[in-house]
């Protein structure tokens, strides 16, 4: 993943920063700089740039592994037909709501350095443009997901749209620290999507997973806003390092992690996996309470980087281990 775009709490709660084209003012490298502006100013890549398509890849995968978990055994070829089908639909509403965010946010993209290369932010965009995509995206996919898989996941991906879009990018992002915590359960909600498109119901299987995303988002987060906390202070987001200061955050990472800890334990009590999660969540959460107390103790913002990344691969070799789990053991 070496492009990462805008930490969402949202539609997903899933960050990964990235500088995919020249920012403004930016020189490309000699002989390519015409052809570099050109290509990434197409409409087709200005488009796809509003969707944040990094993160819309770990949504999707999220929302898989609650899909292939709700299934017993090896599914069945309509099972992985649904699958498919619920794919689409969360990705399109997903990149609606990406894209409506980038609409409420441009003049704070404009501001900070991994965002002002974003096609609304440099202006390439207009404002209708960008809305009309985003509903035809949502509109889509939400008939997409009633008529081809099932209502309730289609009000649950339309409400994580609400979640996000709204809630967290108009009232919570810009008034409170506690954004990214109260913001991250829109952004916890694909496993539990993708287990509502598989059974039709939502289990208490499907909310362990949430709670792991739930928990996890802070640290990972606030690790990024960190080393990024100059770029959150001139855009003028109360986000908690510019607030609370440092100390205070890292403080709240280390916390987080512990707690996420005993989280990530949850499958394995409840007799959702076995031994092989257990045993690659427990070296994983370690490593992450590791990290946590490591920046607590002596921060640079290099440990800080490390630490966002850690959490990245925390978070996909945790799932992927109960992926394995569930079809290995």
């Amino acid at each position: 993943m070496s492009e990462h775009p805008e930490p969402s709490a949202g539609a997903t709660g899933l960050a990964i920063e990235s500088l995919p084209g020249p920012s403004v003012g930016q020189a490309a490298p000699a002989g390519h700089a015409q052809a570099s502006v050109r290509n990434w100013r197409t409409p087709l890549h200005q488009f796809h740039a509003l969707t944040k398509p990094r993160v819309i890849q770990l949504i999707v995968f999220c929302a898989l592994i609650g899909m292939v978990l709700a299934v017993p055994g090896v599914p069945s070829w309509a099972e992985v037909r649904l699958a498919l089908i619920a794919c689409l639909g969360i990705w399109l509403v997903a990149g609606a709501a990406a894209a409506f965010n980038c609409i409420i946010e441009k003049g704070i993209d404009a501001k900070m350095k991994r965002t002002d290369w974003r096609p609304t932010a440099r202006g390439e965009l207009q404002d209708w443009q960008t809305l009309l995509f985003s509903a035809v995206l949502c509109t889509s996919g939400s008939a997409l997901l009633y008529v081809w898989v099932n209502p309730l996941t289609m009000w649950l991906t339309f409400a994580t749209f609400v979640g996000y879009a709204v809630v967290y990018t108009v009232i919570l992002k810009p008034n409170t620290p506690q954004n990214i915590v109260i913001g991250g359960a829109s952004g916890a909600m694909p496993p539990v999507l993708g287990w509502a498109a598989m059974t039709g119901e939502v289990g208490p299987e499907a909310l362990i997973l949430f709670l792991i995303i739930f928990l996890w988002t802070p640290p990972h987060f606030w690790a990024l806003a960190l080393y990024r906390v100059e770029d959150y202070r001139k855009s003028g987001l109360p986000m908690l390092p510019v607030t609370h200061g440092s100390e205070f955050t890292r403080l709240q990472i280390m916390l987080y992690t512990v707690i996420l800890f005993a989280a990530c334990l949850l499958p394995f009590v409840y007799g959702m996996s076995s031994w092989l999660y257990l045993l690659a969540a427990i070296g994983l959460s370690l490593g992450f309470c590791a990290y946590g107390f490591r920046l607590w103790r002596n921060y640079s913002d290099a440990l800080a980087r490390q630490t966002f990344r850690f959490s990245l691969i925390h978070l996909s070799a945790l799932f992927a281990a109960l992926l394995l789990d569930h079809y290995l053991l």
